[in-house]
C-alpha cells in the first residue's frame, strides 16, 4: 500500500511539472495554431538564470528559491515575447516555416547554453525541507512533490480565472473557438497573441526552476527532455485544450511511474504506446474537438 501511494504522489508531482510546460504549448496552439518547438529553450534559460540569481542572493534557502522562481517567470515570459514579436509574428499561417525556425531556435539554444554553462549537469542546492520526506499512510513522500503539485494547481487556477474573468481572456477563448468570427466583429485577435506567448513562457519559466528542484540539477538539455513529454501530454489531452493537458499530464506521469516500478523501467515505452493508442482510437485527443 505504501508503495502505491508513493508512486501515485510522485506521479502527481511529475505530472504537475509536465503540465507547467504543456499548458503554454496548449494555449499557444489553441489560439494561434503554432507548434512551438522552441518552448523548451524558454524553460532552460529560465532555469539557468533563475539558478544564477538565486544562488548569488541566498543559495539553498526559501528566499533564494522564491527569487529564482520570480526570475524564471520573468525570463521565460520575456524570451517568449521576443520570440513571438521578432520571429513567429512573421510566420503566421506558414506552418512548415514555423516548425523549421522553432526547431532551429531549440537546437541553437542548446548549443548556446552548453557554451555558457558547459555540457555537464550543474547540481543545485535546495531548502532543507524540500530534501526531506513526509509520511502519508506509511509512504515516505519527498516534500518537493507537494511543492510541484501546489504550484501547478495555482497556475491552472490562475490561467482559468484569467481566461474566464478578464477581457483579454474572453477574446482568447473566443479566438480559440472561432478566430474568423472574432476578427469579423472588428477585434484584432493578434493583439492577444503576444500575451498568450508571455503566459506560456512564464509557465515554462516557472517549470524550469521547479524542474531544477525536482531533478536536483540544471543542464542545457533540461528543456529538451521535458518538451518531449509536454508534446505527448498536449497531443493526448487534445491540442488546444488546457483541461485535457491537465488530465493527460497526470495520466502520463502516473502511468510512467507505475510502469518504471512494476514493469522494469519501461515507463517511457508505455507512454509512447499510450500515445499511439490515443492517436489510433481518438486522433483529436481526450478533450480535443473534432475538426
Amino acid at each position: 500500500m505504501d508503495t502505491l501511494i508513493l508512486l501515485l504522489v510522485t506521479g502527481l508531482g511529475l505530472g504537475a511539472l509536465y503540465f507547467l510546460v504543456a499548458s503554454g504549448l496548449s494555449l499557444i496552439y489553441g489560439l494561434m495554431g503554432v507548434l512551438n518547438f522552441a518552448h523548451g529553450a524558454f524553460l532552460t534559460i529560465a532555469a539557468f538564470l533563475g539558478w544564477e540569481v538565486g544562488r548569488r542572493i541566498s543559495d539553498g534557502t526559501w528566499t533564494g528559491l522564491v527569487i529564482s522562481a520570480v526570475v524564471g517567470i520573468l525570463v521565460g515570459a520575456t524570451v517568449a515575447v521576443l520570440t513571438e514579436v521578432l520571429i513567429i509574428r512573421r510566420l503566421y499561417e506558414r506552418h512548415i516555416e514555423q516548425a523549421l525556425v522553432t526547431v532551429g531556435i531549440s537546437l541553437a539554444a542548446v548549443a548556446l547554453f552548453e557554451g555558457i554553462w558547459g555540457t555537464d549537469p550543474i547540481y543545485t542546492d535546495r531548502p532543507a525541507w524540500l530534501t526531506q520526506t513526509t509520511e502519508i499512510l506509511g509512504a515516505r513522500i519527498p516534500n518537493d512533490r507537494f511543492l510541484l503539485i501546489a504550484c501547478a494547481a495555482l497556475v491552472l487556477g490562475g490561467i482559468v480565472l484569467f481566461l474566464r474573468r478578464t477581457r483579454y481572456g474572453l477574446i482568447i477563448r473566443a479566438g480559440v473557438e472561432n478566430r474568423n468570427m472574432v476578427t469579423a466583429l472588428g477585434i484584432d485577435v493578434r493583439r492577444s497573441f503576444t500575451l498568450v506567448f508571455a503566459i506560456g513562457g512564464a509557465a515554462a519559466g516557472l517549470g524550469g526552476v521547479l524542474a531544477s528542484v525536482y531533478y536536483g540539477y540544471v543542464s542545457a538539455h533540461l528543456g529538451s527532455i521535458l518538451l518531449i513529454f509536454a508534446f505527448i501530454v498536449t497531443v493526448i489531452g487534445g491540442l488546444g485544450s488546457l483541461t485535457g493537458a491537465a488530465i493527460a499530464s497526470v495520466l502520463v506521469a502516473v502511468l510512467q511511474q507505475f510502469a518504471n516500478f512494476f514493469l522494469g523501467g519501461t515507463g517511457d515505452l508505455v507512454v509512447v504506446v499510450l500515445l499511439a493508442a490515443v492517436l489510433l482510437i481518438r486522433p483529436r485527443g481526450l478533450m480535443g474537438k473534432a475538426a
